[in-house]
């Protein structure tokens, strides 16, 4: 019996569970059903970790809750951004061309890296760690270039950080 066939009455097995589970937690159906898809995916590639004297549908409540928990603080982490971005634009919308000419010059005084992490998480939105993957950085040093580069472009506009 290959391990997919043991995966399955497991699955079959505690499904409901977990995802009445995420649905207490969530207060949205969807949203449980996306993240009870995503545990049991967990589930599948870390299987060698599950202590054979535990309780399997307890170790797939740790995993959802573990699931639960990171799709709030990336919720979080999205609502900042995109407030920030709303209210970056705000900014650019009532200043004149000319701010946005200025802006383009100081994004160009940038170094490359420091632009496009900039480029990517304050003004395309993209997490720090998205952008660490796409610029093959590590994750501190996008996180630095983020912050560095805003406050040289504040610096540069006349803006304090």
């Amino acid at each position: 019996m290959t391990s997919r066939e043991r995966f399955a009455p497991l699955v079959a097995a505690h499904q409901q569970a977990v995802r009445a589970f995420l649905r207490r937690l969530c207060g949205d159906s969807a949203e449980a059903d996306d993240l009870a898809q995503e545990v049991f995916i967990a589930a599948w590639t870390s299987l060698d970790s599950f202590r054979r004297d535990a309780d399997f549908r307890l170790w797939l409540y740790g995993i959802a809750y573990r699931k639960f928990q990171a799709s709030r603080r990336a919720a979080r982490r999205r609502r900042k951004r995109e407030a920030f971005v709303a209210e970056s634009a705000e900014t650019v919308a009532i200043s004149d061309p000319d701010m946005r000419l200025d802006l383009q010059k100081a994004m160009m005084a940038l170094s490359e890296p420091q632009r496009a992490a900039v480029a990517l998480c304050l003004a395309a939105g993209v997490s720090h760690g998205d952008a660490a993957a796409l610029l093959a950085l590590p994750l501190g040093t996008v996180k630095a270039h983020v912050t560095r580069g805003r406050a040289m472009l504040l610096s540069m506009l006349g803006e304090r950080p």
